[in-house]
Parts: structure tokens; C-alpha cells; sequence
């Protein structure tokens, strides 16, 4: 992915809002990893930052490019957090979820006071729901009456499978994940918190790959090296 000429220009272009002293939220996936190696250059050039991993995977490859680390604090903000997106409609909504670090996204993206999404333009869709499921994350123990409730909501729950495809895939935190795909994309952003709130009711269910709300910028990357910037307006849309 480093060679990706598209993720790299989005991941210098986000490099670029990263000041000296900035604690940042380092999110998950081949995106993030891309940002990551990136930064760990400029830290290696004297850039003071810190970061929060989203990932065991991130935080290795942070340990590696020699960011420091930190945990998230009770008293301060990250200054921001830099991930990918699976989908990314017009108005910023997003699914996220598919690299299996939903929830730790979720954390550090509501401690921090920005969050900026890098992708590639194949993510962008007019409706969420287009291209990918939803993930949802569900405690072991609660898979089958989640699976019933989502059934019942309309959506179609399949349990996410190890590599080999011969057990549920348990995440970082322990749980398993549901990828819940949708009757129709999802055509209005009041219809996607509707089903989120939904969701999220469901006893067992930990938290859903729909961010609405959560990004304030999107760049998007071309693969001739340009960079294309979505940014949220006041009114949210």
C-alpha cells in the first residue's frame, strides 16, 4: 500500500495537518498503515508527536516507525485522528469496520477534537451500503438473539470467519463480528441514524461500523497524485 500513489498522496496530504507536539489517533487498516510509515519519517526527522493505536497491528508497525505511544488520557483530547473509511457517502457519513477495529476506531474517534478520513475514490458512494455490509460487533455469548433481532430489523446478520474459514473470527476485544448486509443502500441520512439507534438497542450488540457525523474531512486520493478534500459543512451535511 505504501506504493499505492493514491493512499500516499491522501497520506501526505493528512501529514501535512499534523503539528509538532500533536497527539494523534492512529487508526487501523492498509490506509492508516500508509499514514503511519509516513509519520514515523517525519518523527525520525525530530516531528514531536504521540500516538493512539487503534490496532495491535498499528500499534507494532507504530512501535517499529519509533512513534511513541501513549494511552488515551481522562483530561485531553487527542488533536486528531487520521483513518480509512470502507464507504464514504457525500455528506461525510461513513461504514467503517471491515479490517475488524470498529470499536477502538469509535474510542479514539470521539476523543479527539478532529477526525480525517483518507481513502481512495472507488470508496466514494452516493448511499451507504452500495458496496460493503454493515459490520456489527457482538459479545459471544448474545449471537444468536442478536442475529434473530437483526433479522427481524430487515437486514441479512453472516458471522465473520477466520482466514481458514473454519471458526468465528474473535477480535482484539474478544467479540465476533456480524457483516449485516442491507435489503437497498441506505438513501437518507435520517434512515441511517434511525437504523444505528436500532442497532445499537439490540442487547449484545457492542457498536456498528455507520460513523455519521464522526468526519470532518475527507481527502480522497487519485492515483496521478492529486488529492481531492470533503469537508463537512456547519449544518452538518
Amino acid at each position: 500500500m505504501i506504493d499505492d500513489p493514491a493512499m500516499h498522496a491522501a497520506a501526505a496530504q493528512a501529514l501535512e495537518l499534523i503539528q509538532d507536539g500533536a497527539r494523534v489517533g492512529l487508526g487501523s487498516g492498509r490506509t492508516a498503515s500508509v499514514f503511519v510509515r509516513l509519520l514515523g519519517a517525519r518523527v525520525r526527522d525530530g516531528l514531536r508527536v504521540t500516538g493512539v493505536p487503534a490496532s495491535a497491528a498499528i500499534e507494532t508497525l507504530a512501535r517499529t516507525e519509533r512513534i511513541p505511544l501513549v494511552t488515551l488520557s481522562e483530561s485531553e483530547l487527542l488533536d486528531i485522528t487520521i483513518d480509512g473509511a470502507d464507504e464514504v457517502a457525500p455528506n461525510l457519513d461513513l461504514i467503517k469496520g471491515h479490517g475488524g477495529a470498529l470499536v477502538r476506531e469509535r474510542i479514539i474517534a470521539a476523543a479527539s477534537k478532529r477526525q480525517v478520513i483518507l481513502v481512495g475514490a472507488e470508496k466514494l458512494v452516493q448511499h451507504l451500503g452500495e458496496r460493503f455490509a454493515i459490520p456489527v460487533e457482538v459479545i459471544p455469548f448474545a449471537t444468536g438473539p442478536v442475529a434473530r433481532a437483526i433479522k427481524a430489523a430487515g437486514l441479512a446478520p453472516t458471522v465473520r470467519m477466520s482466514g481458514a474459514g473454519d471458526r468465528a473470527d474473535v477480535n482484539q476485544n474478544g467479540n465476533v463480528t456480524f457483516d449485516c448486509a442491507l435489503p437497498a443502500p441506505i438513501t437518507d441520512a435520517r434512515i441511517a441514524r434511525t437504523l444505528e439507534a436500532l442497532l445499537l438497542a439490540i442487547p449484545g450488540v457492542v457498536d456498528t461500523g455507520l460513523f455519521l457525523g464522526t468526519a470532518d474531512r475527507v481527502f480522497v486520493g487519485h492515483s496521478d497524485g492529486r488529492v481531492d478534500t470533503m469537508t463537512r459543512a456547519s449544518d452538518g451535511t
